[in-house]
C-alpha cells in the first residue's frame, strides 16, 4: 500500500500531499509502463545499457518545467550513453507539440496520464489540490544496471532541481 506524505511539497507556500514512498539512492529503480510520443508503451528497460535521468514535472506547459526540460536537452546533447526521460501527466500529443515548438530533440517525453502507478512508485503523485494527479518535481538518476545513483525531491514545485548534483551523479 502506498503512503501519503502530507505537506510533502508546496506551490508558492501552499502545501500539497504526495502519494507514494520516497525512493533512496542504492535501491533498484521501479519499473514502469508509460506512453511515448508514438503512443507506445515503454518501460525502464526500453533503454538498455544507458544511464537514465528521469525528471518528473507537473506539466511541460509551465515556465519552470520548460526551463528544466530545455536545460537537460542542452546538457546531454551529443551524449549517447545518457537517456533523459521527462515524465508528466500531459498527453503525448501535447508533449510532442511542445517539444517540436521548442526545438527539444535530446529528451524523451513520457506520459503518465492513464495511471497513478508511476507517480506512486516514484513517490511523486500529487494527491490533492489544484495539481491533483500531476507529478511533483523530482530527479532520479538510474545507472545502466537499474540502480538509483541520485534522488532529489524538490519540495517547492516552482523551484528547479540541482542540475549540477544530478549531472554529477551521471559521471560518478
Amino acid at each position: 500500500m502506498s503512503e501519503t506524505r502530507t505537506d510533502a511539497i508546496t506551490l508558492q507556500g501552499t502545501p500539497f500531499n504526495v502519494k507514494g514512498t520516497q525512493l533512496e539512492v542504492g535501491a533498484k529503480a521501479p519499473d514502469f509502463l508509460l506512453l511515448n510520443s508514438r503512443l507506445e508503451e515503454v518501460s525502464i528497460s526500453s533503454f538498455p545499457g544507458k544511464i537514465r535521468i528521469i525528471a518528473t514535472v507537473p506539466s511541460l506547459d509551465t515556465p519552470v518545467c520548460q526551463q528544466e526540460t530545455k536545460r537537460f536537452n542542452e546538457e546531454i546533447s551529443g551524449n549517447d550513453s545518457i537517456e533523459v526521460l521527462v515524465v508528466s501527466a500531459d498527453l503525448p500529443f501535447a508533449q510532442t507539440r511542445w517539444c517540436g515548438s521548442e526545438g527539444v530533440e535530446n529528451v524523451t517525453t513520457l506520459s503518465c496520464h492513464r495511471s497513478t502507478a508511476f507517480g506512486e512508485a516514484y513517490g511523486v503523485h500529487i494527491d490533492n489540490g489544484p495539481l491533483e494527479c500531476c507529478l511533483a518535481r523530482a530527479i532520479f538518476v538510474v545507472d545502466a544496471s537499474g540502480i538509483l545513483t541520485h534522488v532529489e525531491y524538490v519540495t517547492e514545485v516552482g523551484d528547479l532541481p540541482n542540475f549540477d548534483t544530478a549531472l554529477g551523479a551521471v559521471t560518478a
